[in-house]
């Protein structure tokens, strides 16, 4: 029974190995006679496919032996380019910020030379207020600079930023032409009529501004261009305020304003320019 047994379970693997071991010995007799025998001449049959089947599996390996190598080198190729472009980036990022600087410096001289009078102190934008009820911003310099409170803030161009409106010995705040809480005299147009640019709340929120409390007799249009009147010394008369993009009525229709666009993009800001003196023209 236990061989029966042995039998059922391993017979299928007793065989295998038994024909193994003939074959083998019907080879290696064959062999040892010299002659080919349908055991031998069987078995050199098989053995072409199988050196065929070899020598493509050696081709194959080497193949996918070259493809890794060449994946790897493409890689490494594709890590310096990536490096290579990165540089070229940051090559270029400089190259427009100098380009910037100089355009900026080249129109200050062109300022300087208009206003001769004007002493300029440059400062960058440090921070903005992150209040939605305020347009203003930090920069820079501050009192050991000669920064004083009240003085005008222009870009390179001439445009009214705002003014200072609170001073520390190494910063500043600016308040913005939009903001609420600003006043400035304006001259208005070809004819020169004189108003007062004053801030709102809804237009500071679309980045504008209004020019209102026109002298009587005064007309604004559409288009008209907008300028500090030096009136009260508190800026310096010709700075470009903007220009008049709506002309608005409000109180039933007997009060005129004029809905001003800045000349300068508050939003593009990162460098501006305080006027610390100018020759106040009486």
């Amino acid at each position: 029974m236990k061989v029966k047994r042995y039998l059922l379970r391993y017979g299928v693997k007793v065989a295998a190995v038994l024909f193994v071991a003939v074959l083998g010995v019907l080879i290696g007799t064959g062999i040892r006679s010299g002659l080919a025998g349908p055991l031998t001449d069987g078995a050199g049959s098989l053995k072409i496919p199988v050196q065929k089947a070899a020598t493509a599996l050696i081709d194959w390996m080497e193949s996918i032996y070259g493809y890794v190598y060449q994946y790897d080198r493409l890689v490494e190729e594709n890590n310096s380019l990536r490096a290579q472009i990165a540089e070229l980036q940051e090559r270029a990022r400089d190259y427009d910020e100098i380009a910037a600087e100089n355009e900026r410096l080249r129109q200050l001289q062109n300022l300087r030379e208009k206003h001769e009078d004007f002493t300029y102190e440059s400062a960058k934008i440090v921070s903005w207020d992150s209040s939605n009820y305020a347009s203003a911003f930090n920069i820079s310099k501050g009192s050991d600079q000669g920064i004083e409170l009240g003085d005008s803030v222009v870009t390179e161009y001439g445009a009214l930023v705002g003014q200072v409106t609170e001073l520390g010995t190494s910063w500043a705040t600016v308040r913005t032409l939009i903001d609420v809480n600003t006043n400035v005299g304006a001259l208005i147009g070809e004819m020169g009529s004189s108003g007062m640019v004053v801030g709102e709340f809804t237009l500071m929120q679309q980045g504008q501004t209004r020019v209102t409390y026109l002298s009587s007799g005064s007309q604004i249009f559409q288009g008209d261009e907008v300028l500090t009147s030096g009136a009260g010394g508190s800026f310096p008369p010709g700075l470009i305020i903007g220009e008049v993009s709506a002309i608005m009525s409000e109180a039933g229709g007997q009060t005129t304003y004029g809905v001003i666009d800045p000349a300068c993009d508050l939003s593009t800001l990162s460098q501006v320019f305080v006027i610390k003196d100018y020759k106040i023209v009486e």
